[in-house]
């Protein structure tokens, strides 16, 4: 990562869980002059406290050094507000039920936006056996093919992932009503509602 603390992020932080400079410093055993070096920017904290600090404060590691809060407002999750990033160096396929800061590889990866599904992915989708059975003409070399098939209904997240020479087909049980995600790897996440 690109970041590291700042003292305005550490003061906020500690604002915030209405603590005084002492009652941090007592719960991660350094002095108060500590915490007010560092968040004067007189000093930065050591990468030992890293995670400690974080954890008094209630926040991710992540969070505490690039200093973008997350406050998670939704309480009632819709799976069909998913998110999907995939690693561009390890092909990782990430999934969350709203934004978050996903990081692989030592990567922030922003999330994909899916496109409609163009006339060069054709997506083919039929009920069998009360299934969804899904299949797309599309080359499967190790250059060019598509890494995962997603289904995704307001209640359900499934996945299928493909592999090179593998054919670009999946099932998935039929639950109603959702979104069909494709993902190329080299023409990224599209999608079509089923």
């Amino acid at each position: 990562m690109n970041h590291y603390i700042t003292g305005s992020t550490i003061r906020e932080l500690r604002e915030k869980k209405k603590m005084t400079q002492a009652e941090l410093a007592g719960r991660l055993d350094v002095s108060d002059k500590t915490i007010s070096k560092w968040e004067t920017s007189k000093g930065l904290p050591d990468i030992s406290l890293i995670e400690p600090l974080a954890k008094v404060l209630g926040i991710s590691v992540v969070e505490l050094l690039t200093g973008d809060c997350v406050s998670n407002s939704n309480i009632s999750s819709n799976m069909l507000r998913s998110k999907l990033y995939v690693c561009p160096v390890c092909g990782n396929v990430i999934h969350t039920m709203g934004e978050s800061i996903v990081s692989c590889c030592g990567i922030t990866l922003p999330a994909l936006e899916a496109e409609t599904i163009d006339t060069g992915h054709t997506l083919v989708t039929e009920i069998v056996d009360d299934e969804y059975y899904i299949t797309m003409e599309h080359e499967m070399t190790k250059t060019h093919f598509i890494s995962f098939f997603a289904y995704v209904t307001s209640g359900r997240f499934e996945l299928v992932k493909l592999y090179p020479e593998q054919s670009p087909e999946a099932r998935f049980p039929k639950k109603g009503h959702g979104i069909l995600y494709a993902y190329c790897n080299r023409h990224g996440l599209m999608k079509m509602k089923i």
